[in-house]
């Protein structure tokens, strides 16, 4: 269901900090148009955080709605909450969904069981296919890939995971632990390429926010196992990668993103603000080390 580029999609905000319906239908429409083969709306890179629910799954519907089955839109619907993330799976696929992609419990720290009973309780809410997302980064919590594997042989409707551990070994891992056909999709974009040599099929990308066409030739260089050709596209993008993250996330990102498309909205909701004069420079130099100032 999901491999290839798929943009964890920036949510554009108007000057008085309302969503930009508009701006996003447009930026969906030549996301599609450039190449990505999935969209993830409402993730962390969508400042999900700062979206009310109400908020949060009228911008799922919006991007189905554009999207119109043309490649499949993986929600972001996680909580901390599991009564809160079985609501915000039913209200996923009320929006037409095709999946839900679903953090563990953040803040409150469950031990590996309360991650699998989280998830076992979400699974059985509902049919909507689930994808993991193992970020322990932000989360605190990690997915032990033993937990990973228990997940994925007991619940059948957890059919991948999006794993921003910067483990490259754990895609071996838990490609040994889960069953045939798991979906692995790394969650960086500068691992990507040793990432889908170990066994992933694509990236939840922040970076095909800002240059789409890019990241899906790299991925579909991979897909074709031409690695030559996918070294060198890695290359080109390098540096715009490690640029993204100069400064709080999304800031970079639409500050590059206002640079390719300069009439893309570039507010963002507090506690984000807008990147530092250092972060803006290593964008600029990202870009036009990838071509595209």
């Amino acid at each position: 269901m999901f491999s290839g580029s798929i943009p964890a999609l920036v949510t554009p905000f108007a000057a008085d900090g309302a969503f930009d319906e508009a701006a996003y239908r447009d930026f969906v429409e030549w996301q599609i148009a450039e190449g990505s083969a999935g969209l993830v709306p409402c993730g962390t890179t969508g400042e999900a955080a700062t979206l009310t629910a109400e908020e949060h799954f009228h911008i799922v519907a919006v991007c189905v709605d554009q999207a119109r089955g043309r490649v499949p839109v993986l929600a972001g619907a996680g909580s901390n909450d599991t009564r809160v993330a079985i609501h915000n799976i039913a209200a996923a696929k009320a929006a037409g969904a095709d999946a839900a992609l679903m953090v563990p419990p953040y803040y409150n720290r469950p031990n590996q069981e309360g991650i699998f009973r989280h998830f076992e309780a979400v699974a059985n809410s509902s049919d909507l296919p689930i994808v993991l997302y193992n970020v322990p980064g932000r989360t605190v919590t990690d997915i032990a890939v033993e937990t990973v594997g228990r997940i994925a042989h007991a619940l059948p409707s957890v059919i991948g995971i999006k794993d921003a551990t910067g483990v490259i070994q754990r895609v071996s891992a838990q490609r040994a632990a889960c069953p045939d056909g798991f979906i692995q999709l790394s969650g960086n974009d500068d691992m990507a390429l040793a990432f889908n040599a170990t066994g992933g099929v694509g990236c939840i990308s922040v970076t095909a926010n800002v240059a789409p066409r890019l990241c899906a030739e790299f991925q579909a260089a991979c897909a074709s196992g031409d690695y030559t050709a996918a070294l060198a596209l890695h290359d080109r993008l390098f540096a715009l990668h490690g640029s993204l993250f100069t400064d709080a996330s999304p800031g970079p990102v639409k500050y590059a993103l206002n640079r390719v498309r300069p009439a893309f909205p570039t507010a963002l909701r507090l506690p984000m603000t807008w990147p530092s004069e250092a972060s803006q420079r290593a964008v600029d130099a990202g870009l036009e080390a990838a071509g595209m100032a």
